[in-house]
């Protein structure tokens, strides 16, 4: 069963990571390209809350919630499944905290920037 969770929480991981990304990318290409959507105030501000939890978390040197509770649940990576390991492997990088911290603030710095150039409506 918490072999289950783990992989349901994997699966979230990989949905908010994804959501993440994709705001980065489709901000200023909706902006460019007119679509309107990309000036909703409540899924840019979702999208803004969203990269401020990852930045903070890195700054206090902690790792993100999500990782942690799968660790719990999966018992650290032991025996998991191939597909499991692979994305495991997609997310998961063996770089020293600073990197990810440095990264993360200024993925958090380029959407701040965004909501002042794509302004939400």
């Amino acid at each position: 069963m918490t072999a289950l969770l783990g992989r349901a929480v994997l699966a979230l991981h990989l949905l908010v990571i994804a959501f993440n990304v994709f705001g980065l990318v489709a901000t200023p290409l909706g902006a460019w390209r007119g679509w309107v959507w990309v000036r909703v105030r409540w899924w840019r501000a979702l999208h803004l809350v969203s990269l401020a939890a990852v930045a903070v978390q890195a700054v206090l040197g902690r790792a993100c919630v999500l990782t942690l509770w799968q660790d719990a649940l999966t018992g650290g990576g032991r025996a998991d499944p191939l597909i499991m390991r692979t994305v495991n492997s997609l997310i998961y990088w063996p770089l020293p905290i600073w990197v990810f911290t440095g990264l993360y603030l200024a993925v958090f710095a380029y959407a701040l920037w965004l909501w002042r150039v794509v302004r939400p409506r």
